[in-house]
């Protein structure tokens, strides 16, 4: 599959799960801005068999290495982000993973009956990231327990595999010069910001400015009901130059562990 392909078929079923962030895209084109794609996330457990490294399969076939990873030990995960080789426009592809074994023994147990429900055949499918939900219909006692111990946990039960977010890169935008002016013209329109460690995560001594909307939520059929259940949120990050000019390309983990929290759920 293309690079084009990829991001194409991503962006997809994305956008069905995220109409907010078609509505901000094109609000920016009208604008008159032409929009970028600055980096895509995705989530994973840390299981052999559906880990980063699998993954992450997709794009390394299609041209991409690996360039850093991240720890997040309050929110016991781990993650790697990668960049093409060449293509130096291409989206950046950040992929991180729940580590299941600090959790409890119940915890372990649901996430691994989830990944034994999936069938050989998309296990070894380089298309694994374009899947969704490869287990049987959630149960909302099994989402509540997950959620007591980590949201993450619990957006992957219903979410399954899929594009986490994408993120506007600020810097090519042709009619904003800061993040700043990007959250107000959001907020303006009627988004909800992230403030998680303020709506902007990130100075521009770190080199990288972030921000993102709350996710959109979608209605899910449980087992026993059906809830509004967060899915997916749109990010927007304005990266500044290093010391020999080049705009910085990595991430910063502490901003990051703030934008995880953009699909929080608070359950009524």
């Amino acid at each position: 599959m293309s690079l084009v392909q990829i991001f194409e078929k991503l962006w997809k079923e994305y956008a069905e799960r995220t109409p907010s962030a078609l509505k901000i895209k094109d609000l920016f084109i009208n604008e008159g801005n032409e929009v970028f794609n600055d980096h895509v996330a995705i989530r994973t457990f840390d299981d052999k068999r559906i880990n980063i490294e699998v993954l992450a399969t997709p794009f390394l076939e299609a041209g991409y290495v690996e360039c850093g990873d991240y720890h997040f030990e309050k929110k016991k995960l781990y993650a790697k982000h990668y960049e093409h080789s060449t293509d130096k426009n291409a989206p950046r592809v950040f992929i991180s993973q729940l580590l299941i074994k600090e959790f409890s023994e119940e915890l372990q147990a649901i996430v691994k009956n989830m990944i034994d429900a999936i069938s050989l055949e998309d296990l070894n499918s380089s298309e694994l990231i374009f899947k969704g939900r490869l287990w049987e219909q959630p149960s909302f006692e099994l989402y509540e327990k997950l959620q007591a111990e980590t949201e993450y946990a619990a957006w992957m039960y219903v979410n399954g595999f899929c594009a986490n977010h994408f993120t506007v890169d600020v810097n090519k935008l042709d009619n904003f010069d800061s993040l700043q002016q990007v959250n107000e013209f959001l907020k303006e329109n009627g988004f909800m910001m992230n403030t998680s460690g303020g709506e902007i995560k990130g100075t521009p001594i770190e080199m990288l400015e972030q921000s993102s909307i709350l996710a959109d939520k979608i209605s899910v059929e449980f087992l026993e009901v059906t809830k509004e259940i967060t899915s997916c949120y749109y990010e927007f990050a304005f990266r500044h130059p290093m010391n020999n000019g080049d705009l910085y390309s990595g991430f910063i983990a502490g901003s990051a562990d703030k934008i995880f929290e953009s699909t929080d759920m608070i359950l009524s």
